[in-house]
């Protein structure tokens, strides 16, 4: 097939990427960039292709390549920040994410990557920021309600996180990452039987995905009755702050030490025990999928 523009060869290839067809996206990419060789949009897209294959050595090379011919490509700066954070490279993401948003400030998936990044380091209240910020330019993204939702169950708002829980459940409950953030918010909330309910659909709809295969075992593990009964106090403790929870373990420590020594000895018993029974109930006795 010959090009007549290199705008059509492209908008032949984002429709094979639609359809998830990204061998054949890659030919048709290539071709057109044997029409254009120094054209850094087709660069960029072949980046994205194969970051959307997951594979990240050959999508940091192209990267590489689009950004070499225009350094303010965007969508070059997208697949970059994406490689980065899929691989967990926090150090680097820390680094490129400030231009990449120099260079596209409209572009809401940044926001939440530094949501991410900020949750992790228990910056709640600057990752809640950064969030609605992601939220005023894409007000509708359930994936952003449902970090939210997360973020304000860790900061002890338990009212808001169950609002947004709501927002994101009418617009993303086909997708798993949705779900996996309104599970850890449910959890953080102490509603372990309603993360149990998100991460089963979660691994309902990515079978395949280890990540939502040990959320689904680990809420399984917290909605068993013997776990549970250790559990139950934490839901209250994540309603206090930081300096009251230090002051009752400093106290309960120095008043009642056998008796927390026994009952962390009972919980790790009990956690063990329960990992087991649930292994045993999914994958009977044989080994998990890796």
């Amino acid at each position: 097939m010959g090009y007549e523009s290199s705008g059509y060869g492209l908008a032949a290839v984002h429709e094979l990427m639609e359809m998830k067809r990204y061998k054949e996206a890659l030919v048709e990419a290539e071709q057109v960039l044997r029409e254009d060789p120094d054209d850094p949009d087709v660069f960029a897209i072949i980046a994205h292709i194969y970051i959307l294959q997951e594979n990240y050595e050959q999508a940091q090379h192209w990267t590489g390549e689009a950004l070499r011919r225009d350094p303010e490509q965007q969508l070059a700066w997208f697949v970059q920040i994406c490689i980065y954070y899929d691989i967990r490279n926090y150090k680097a993401l820390d680094e490129v994410l400030p231009e990449a948003m120099r260079v596209d400030p409209y572009e809401p998936h940044y926001y939440f990557i530094k949501a991410n990044l900020l949750n992790k380091r228990a910056k709640y209240k600057d990752a809640r920021e950064q969030l609605l910020q992601a939220l005023e330019l894409s007000p509708e993204n359930a994936v952003y309600l449902a970090t939210l939702s997360y973020t304000e169950a860790l900061l002890g708002n338990m009212a808001e996180s169950v609002s947004l829980d709501r927002q994101a459940v009418q617009t993303g409950v086909e997708n798993e990452y949705v779900l996996l953030y309104l599970g850890w918010a449910a959890g953080h909330r102490g509603d372990y039987k309603l993360k149990e309910t998100y991460m089963r659909n979660a691994v309902r709809l990515d079978p395949d995905d280890k990540q939502l295969r040990d959320e689904f075992l680990e809420s399984l593990q917290q909605t068993h009755k013997l776990l549970a009964v250790f559990l139950w106090p934490t839901k209250y403790f994540r309603r206090l702050k930081r300096w009251q929870i230090l002051t009752l373990w400093i106290i309960a420590w120095v008043v009642f030490r056998p008796l927390v020594l026994v009952f962390l000895i009972l919980y790790i018993i009990a956690n063990m025990v329960t990992k087991g029974i649930v292994h045993v109930q999914i994958y009977g006795w044989q080994r998990s999928r890796k």
